[in-house]
């Protein structure tokens, strides 16, 4: 790793401070509008310290180019920004005198910034308005930079396969990464205008204007943080529950895409791919969960919408809840956990596994089943109309192998810190999957995190961060062959 290298990515550090601290200004405002000028106070002197370390790194580094010229510093530039303003973006919380932990306020912020939506926080009803918008900026401001990244640093990376999205998110050129402003504009467009519809269609519903804005905003960025303890149940309103599963799917389906092609180039083949097997397998198993919620003595009713809106918010990986699933016997919660490691659209604000990758393994394990029959046949493995090399598939196996052995190693390590089996595999999956509650009565749709120990706070938020930075991204840093020059 070059001296270059790193004055680049402390520059461009330097900037993504420089931006959180600017959003801090708007829940600043907010508590100014209603007279709440100490928490006020909170928001502008921690803008004004982040913003002070954010124009320290820029002017001690900065770069007369800004732009990402090979794969080695793009990832390094991914994995830091995540971490950096997962602590920086903390120190509101830290200063709010709620009596938060360091530990509790990065917890809540990396659950937030990588739209996960899990939470330590109680009594969201009589919390500060501006502590409230906080957090529901942070969410749709990760739901950004999530889809940019997406699109524009996960394909030259080859990160699990999605190098097969890069002639589709990019320019024809040379250069390893697409032009990142050009991408970022017209998600932009997009993701805005989802995001008023959204807000429109929830005040019109009931919703108060202020929930409908912060509903509205991580809705869109499938992180289901809400402005209530009960969720969206706390409304118990069927259509409030209607327009949240539309633009929760909304969120789920492969956005960027749309913003990229349909917008600006007119082309659809890059959201045709993923999003009938995505639609099926949802609707899959809200039928199954209805049915099972029917055999266990719920009326049919209440069995389907129930059933609808939380299968739809996990495996969608919003978050918000209507009821405790985790109540619902072991059949719901061996099917809820199989969502978590479905997840949404590649393009898209939702986490986990993702659909293409599915597609892809389950087309590549039926080529091999039926290579052993016919081992002389020549079977191509096909996505999107277009044949996938085996360099692909490879790297789909492979990022799946990292996956399960990834979560299976951070609930042994939160196991040790003194958490049943259910809670640590379901918290830990959850993280992963960014998709926020897990099951049990312990981190629970019906709870909160903040009783578990503070060493599973941090590897929850670790795999928060792991999860959203698509594994291998992050796995990729910590070798020490990556720091060699």
């Amino acid at each position: 790793m070059t001296t270059d290298r790193l004055r680049f990515v402390l520059f461009l550090n330097g900037v993504f401070i420089l931006a959180l601290s600017l959003a801090m200004l708007i829940p600043a405002i907010v508590d100014l509008a209603v007279d709440n000028g100490r928490d006020a106070i909170t928001f502008l002197s921690s803008a004004g310290v982040s913003g002070g370390l954010g124009a320290l790194l820029v002017a001690a580094f900065r770069q007369e180019e800004i732009e990402l010229t090979d794969r080695r510093t793009g990832l390094l530039v991914t994995v830091s920004a995540w971490i950096s303003v997962s602590f920086v973006g903390a120190i509101p919380l830290f200063n709010s005198g709620l009596g938060l932990s360091w530990t509790d306020a990065v917890f809540e912020t990396a659950s937030a910034l990588t739209t996960t939506g899990s939470t330590i926080l109680v009594g969201l009803d009589d919390m500060p308005q501006g502590l409230l918008m906080w957090r529901s900026l942070l969410q749709w401001l990760g739901g950004i930079g999530i889809i940019v990244m997406a699109l524009s640093v996960l394909p030259a990376l080859r990160v699990g396969g999605m190098q097969l999205f890069r002639s589709e998110s990019s320019d024809i050129s040379e250069k390893p990464f697409p032009k990142v402003r050009q991408i970022a504009r017209n998600i932009l467009i997009v993701y805005v205008s989802l995001t008023l519809a959204c807000t429109v269609c929830l005040d019109v519903a009931g919703m108060s204007t202020f929930d409908a804005v912060n509903h509205a905003m991580t809705t869109i960025a499938t992180g289901g943080l809400s402005t209530r303890d009960a969720s969206i149940g706390y409304y118990n309103s069927l259509a409030i529950e209607l327009v949240t599963i539309v633009f929760m799917i909304s969120g789920a389906l492969p956005l960027a895409f749309y913003a990229v092609f349909l917008l600006s180039r007119g082309k659809r083949s890059a959201i045709e791919g993923q999003i009938a097997p995505f639609l099926f397998i949802l609707m899959a198993a809200i039928l199954a969960c209805t049915a099972w919620n029917i055999s266990q003595g719920m009326s049919p009713p209440v069995a389907l919408r129930l059933s609808a809106f939380n299968v739809t918010s996990i495996m969608t990986d919003t978050g918000f809840a209507t009821a405790d699933f985790s109540a619902w016997g072991s059949f719901a919660m061996g099917l809820f956990f199989m969502l978590y490691l479905v997840g949404g659209c590649a393009g898209s604000t939702a986490g986990a596994i993702k659909i293409f990758r599915w597609q892809i393994l389950f087309a590549g394990t039926g080529r091999a089943l039926r290579g052993m029959l016919y081992p002389q046949a020549i079977v191509p493995v096909r996505f999107q109309g277009k044949s996938v090399d085996d360099v692909a598939i490879s790297n789909v196996r492979n990022f799946f192998f990292l996956y399960i052995m990834t979560l299976l190693l951070m609930s042994l390590l939160v196991m040790a810190t003194g958490l049943d089996f259910l809670s640590s595999i379901s918290a830990v999956a959850q993280a992963m999957a960014n998709a926020g509650p897990g099951l049990g009565p312990v981190v629970g749709p019906a709870t909160s995190f903040a009783l578990i120990p503070d060493a599973a706070k941090w590897l929850i938020a670790i795999s928060m961060i792991v999860g959203r930075l698509e594994l291998v991204t992050f796995l990729v840093v910590l070798q020490p062959w990556f720091w060699r020059r």
